[in-house]
């Protein structure tokens, strides 16, 4: 029996503070669970017409699902948050794209009628469980993956280099660098303050700190600075940590319902879902899926990139971003992109970047009223890409 889509639109976007993966950073003694609780429980607060009893799923993004990761967080983060037995939850693995697959199934669920109202994110403590933690790769992953190189997102990067040479690591030390002003312009503006959560958090000397400021920008960022930094993944390579983003701890997450149970409960969305789409490619150049997933999100649409007035691409690494952007027919200083930086200064704690990235949307919709659409993308570990595109309802 064919039925029309029920209307999706997210309420509300949180996140916490990124924070530097290790003993240096803001949540190297908070656990990753604790960073997820603190934001089930402030969507609720930011929204007093939702009571607990109202969520019938928390859909959750982890990339590494073992330790404080692991025992299906989605399911026991409601619980910890004091809602009680009722509510379920489950936890999603599409390794970067954890936290925006997490709100694809969240976004199906209600345009199907499986439910009305539903929280998804994702977190990643890169700190207590570093990238490849425990894997065991069957013994022939390396040989269907391409080669070695798939395993570690940084000589992926260098691949792009590689066959792509027109991007010079001048230019993408020149993005990072614009990153970092646009990240700075941002942050002292103040517009992060109304998407971070502020959570105590204990350092590793002891002391305590309210978390409610990103560790990972590098403000005054230069050419200079960039110029002398290692190429660890590659002897004379052309990745660095300056035009990379960063290991970093964090959790982000959206309150999302359909059109009529928010209309029942008096709420006003802040956006629409139109479409989504997600793109595989050669897993030895990962970061070149954006492309064919926001090729096929935009014909899924009815669309063009001349309809797209916000464009929140993830950063994994810079030259990644500049393919993207010029196999999508960008320029690299595109004014609709990431016009508040994005991860090679905020950082990219993996599965809870698409939903930082809903957050910045939305922020940037607030701002922009005449902005009709905008565009959430991300390159995946292993080779898959991930698009959303949203309609401002602000």
């Amino acid at each position: 029996m064919t039925k029309q889509l029920n209307e999706v639109v997210v309420i509300d976007s949180v996140r916490t503070a990124f924070g530097k993966a290790g003993e240096k950073g803001i949540f190297w003694k908070t656990r990753a669970d604790d960073l997820s609780v603190l934001l089930l429980k402030a969507l609720i607060k930011r929204n007093p017409n939702i009571k607990p009893e109202f969520i019938e799923d928390v859909i959750w993004g982890a990339t590494n699902q073992i330790k404080e990761q692991g025992g299906t967080i989605g399911r026991m983060i409601s619980m910890l948050a004091n809602w009680g037995w009722e509510i379920p939850g489950c936890s999603i693995d599409r390794m970067c794209a954890g936290g925006l697959t997490a709100v694809g199934f969240a976004i199906s669920y209600i345009a199907s009628n499986m439910a009305d109202c539903l929280i998804a994110g994702g977190v990643e403590h890169m700190g207590h469980l570093p990238m490849g933690f425990m894997r065991d790769p069957h013994p022939r992953a390396e040989k269907v993956l391409g080669d070695a190189s798939a395993f570690n997102m940084g000589m992926t990067a260098e691949n792009i280099h590689d066959r792509f040479p027109e991007i010079t690591k001048k230019m993408a030390d020149e993005y990072a660098v614009e990153c970092q002003s646009k990240a700075d312009k941002a942050i002292k503006a103040g517009k992060m303050k109304d998407m971070i959560i502020p959570i105590e958090a204990e350092l590793a000397n002891g002391s305590k700190i309210t978390a409610d400021k990103d560790q990972q920008p590098r403000p005054g960022t230069s050419m200079e600075s960039l110029a002398s930094l290692k190429t660890p993944f590659k002897e004379n390579g052309r990745v660095t940590a300056g035009n990379a983003s960063g290991l970093n701890d964090g959790a982000a997450a959206a309150l999302i319902m359909s059109r009529t149970r928010a209309k029942e409960l008096g709420l006003k969305p802040v956006m629409r879902w139109i479409a989504s789409a997600v793109a595989s490619v050669d897993p030895r150049v990962m970061g070149t899926a954006p492309v064919p997933a926001t090729q096929k999100v935009l014909a899924k649409a009815g669309l063009t990139m001349d309809d797209i007035d916000i464009i929140e691409l993830n950063e994994a690494f810079a030259v990644q971003a500049l393919h993207n952007l010029k196999h999508l027919g960008l320029e690299p200083n595109d004014p609709r992109v990431n016009k508040w930086g994005g991860s090679i200064a905020y950082g990219h704690p993996l599965a809870s970047s698409g939903p930082r990235l809903m957050a910045f949307l939305q922020g940037l919709f607030k701002e922009n009223p005449d902005a009709g659409y905008g565009l959430t993308t991300m390159c995946v570990g292993r080779g898959q890409g991930y698009s959303i595109i949203w309609e401002n309802l602000l």
